[in-house]
């Protein structure tokens, strides 16, 4: 019963301890691709290619059910995996849809007409390849009309949050977060679209400033998969164990990954 969840590196993390807390009863096996992070400076096709393997490593695992905690696969691979790729007997869900889902106030499968929805100005963040793809606006422009986006490419924050350089990460979110506003100075909502960005949600809330809403993908990404897999309880894989898999040096990945969650992570070699 084993549901997989990607990510490049250790910001899926993220998504992991919010849905082990929302389905205690399921296991959950994760894999890092540590070795090739960060994947938001890499070409779409490259991107294409990792997220293949790394899937196909969790379908080995017994998890018929992946969730691509790595809005940069999400963004650059995911619609390209479902069109050609994907076996019918398999599924691999992003973190975009309940994102705006939640944006929008609407359910994925209702096709009625872009509405005027209450929040009109968006901030953001995102890895330069998630930016470029422009996946979000794309998907947000089909459910909603008067939407201002306004994206802003968060380079080396990944890197420095993977390296557990906190110092590094808090001055360039703050200076990320000074550019946006350059361009948006008072966005009512924004967006952390990396998962590895909630280890810094402190840090973009006091950036932004007060009576910005600020969306966590952790959570919403949680309740989303607990409605799926009560409707599709069929996607809950064969695999009964919890594990932890990753590209790069475990003992390296492991010590960053307690570090990130407060309690001890013990990650295998892939």
């Amino acid at each position: 019963m084993a549901v997989g969840i990607f990510d490049s590196g250790l910001g899926g993390l993220t998504v992991l301890d919010a849905v082990s807390k929302r389905l205690p009863e399921v296991p959950f096996v994760y894999y890092g691709d540590n070795a090739h992070a960060p994947y938001g400076v890499r070409t779409a096709d490259d991107i294409y290619r990792l997220t293949c393997g790394a899937v196909t490593r969790l379908w080995d695992e017994g998890c018929d059910l992946v969730i691509l905690a790595c809005n940069t696969a999400s963004a650059a691979a995911l619609k390209r995996m479902q069109e050609t790729w994907l076996p019918k007997e398999k599924r691999v869900l992003g973190v975009f849809v309940p994102l705006i889902e939640a944006l929008t106030e609407r359910q994925w499968g209702d096709n009625s007409p872009p509405r005027e929805v209450e929040v009109k100005h968006v901030a953001l963040f995102a890895t330069p390849a998630t930016v470029a793809s422009r996946a979000f606006q794309r998907e947000l422009a089909f459910r909603a009309i008067g939407v201002d986006v306004e994206a802003q490419p968060c380079g080396g924050l990944v890197d420095a949050i993977e390296q557990g350089d906190e110092i590094l990460a808090e001055a360039l979110v703050r200076s990320h977060v000074e550019a946006l506003k350059r361009r948006m100075p008072h966005p009512q909502a924004a967006i952390l679209g990396c998962t590895h960005y909630p280890l810094m949600e402190r840090v973009f809330r006091e950036a932004l400033g007060e009576g910005v809403q600020v969306y966590s993908q952790a959570r919403l990404v949680a309740e989303s998969l607990a409605d799926y897999l009560i409707r599709r309880p069929e996607f809950l894989g064969p695999g009964q164990v919890a594990r932890f898999l990753t590209t790069g040096d475990p003992a390296s990945v492991s010590v960053h990954a307690t570090q990130f969650l407060r309690r001890r992570i013990g990650f295998e070699p892939v």
